[in-house]
């Protein structure tokens, strides 16, 4: 058992060249960070008026973008309301876009059929800062492991064709489709009922677990679903399925989305989940799973290893206020200030994960 326990830290404490899958890719729309303009030109307020139905169908419109050469390139796109929480509270909620796949051969788009469209939720800059630091999450993430949604930076112009609403224009990012990112790492996107802590790859759950305990998250579960959807709560699992569609012990690949009601976004209308003892996003309260001591201080080294780029991320950031810079680099230092001390990392972390019989039981009493 600690010989097993040991070839997966070493595989974790490997540089991130090494653990790449070097066989997929990402298509052109993500393989730059550069903020793309656009135009959505679409009924938006009939797409809008709509939000609160379960059944939503899509609407016709037109998609105007400049590429990398400065050109104007126009693709027909579908729009239609999208999400759970944030369909039933925004004024402007999010949007699915629906491209024509014979359309975008040979563009910006090319492999791009329905991307989620990340916006303001209503009007104001504290909604525009929202986007902002949610982009930034989910760049973190990147910073951190291969294994995680792609995204790319909008400034969309927004022209309803019905004129009851009058033209605006706001950040706004994209996501990358799970499936095209399955693809990209070479492992299927899995859609199960619940996942098995037996399941679970343990190094990649204590990096993925410490990641959201950075930006103090915990509307996410790891193993179990919402409502009628795969398993889990705004986690993608990834892993690769036998001929008989089963998946082994170790193999299960969380990656987190949907950060909007973390501690790092701080948003008006989110509240910590009901099961967590704390009233305040901002409070970083540690509910993940129990992890065996080398993966733990494996995920710690990694997110150390990174900390100068993770807080570059929001320094050279030139869409985020002076204010919320200021104000976010200090949060995530305070977390860093947490995982740099081992007694802090022992209080705050180590004695309040989940589990404890169940990491015990999986990989033996010798787990510290």
């Amino acid at each position: 058992m600690k010989v097993r326990i040991l070839i997966i830290f070493l595989m974790l404490s490997a540089p991130a060249w090494a653990q790449e899958d070097a066989s997929g890719g990402r298509h052109p729309l993500f393989q730059t960070d550069t903020v793309l303009k656009a135009v959505l030109t679409a009924p938006i307020s009939q797409a809008y008026a709509q939000r609160h139905q379960e059944v939503r169908i899509y609407y016709p419109g037109q998609w105007t973008y400049v590429d990398e050469d400065g050109e104007t390139k126009r693709l027909e796109v579908s729009i239609r309301t999208r999400g759970h929480f944030r369909r039933e509270v925004c004024e402007m909620p999010p949007l699915q876009l629906n491209f024509k796949k014979r359309e975008v051969k040979g563009t910006l788009f090319k492999g791009q059929n329905k991307v989620k469209l990340v916006a303001p939720c209503k009007e104001g800059e504290r909604y525009q800062q929202y986007v902002i630091l949610e982009y930034l999450a989910y760049r973190i993430y990147q910073i951190l492991t291969d294994q995680g949604f792609t995204t790319r930076l909008v400034r969309l112009s927004y022209v309803d064709r019905d004129e009851k609403l009058k033209p605006w224009t706001a950040i706004a990012f994209l996501i990358e489709d799970d499936s095209d990112m399955a693809r990209r790492l070479d492992l299927d996107r899995l859609h199960l009922e619940s996942v098995l802590y037996a399941q679970l790859d343990h190094p990649r759950t204590a990096l993925a677990q410490l990641f959201q305990f950075m930006i103090a998250n915990n509307d996410y579960s790891i193993i179990k679903p919402s409502g009628n959807d795969d398993c889990c709560h705004n986690v993608q699992m990834l892993g690769m399925e036998d001929e008989e569609g089963n998946v082994g012990e170790n193999s299960v690949i969380p990656v987190p989305y949907d950060f909007d009601f973390s501690g790092l976004v701080n948003a008006t209308y989110a509240a910590p989940p009901s099961q967590v003892p704390v009233r305040d996003v901002r409070y970083r309260y540690f509910y993940g799973l129990c992890q065996p001591q080398p993966f733990l201080d494996a995920a710690i080294a990694q997110l150390q290893s990174k900390r100068e780029e993770i807080i570059a991320l929001f320094r050279n950031s030139e869409e985020l206020g002076d204010k919320w810079k200021e104000d976010s680099i200090d949060y995530i230092e305070e977390f860093f200030d947490i995982i740099d001390d081992p007694e802090k990392t022992n209080e705050l972390i180590i004695r309040r994960c989940r589990g404890v019989k169940l990491m015990n039981k999986h990989f033996g009493e010798a787990t510290g």
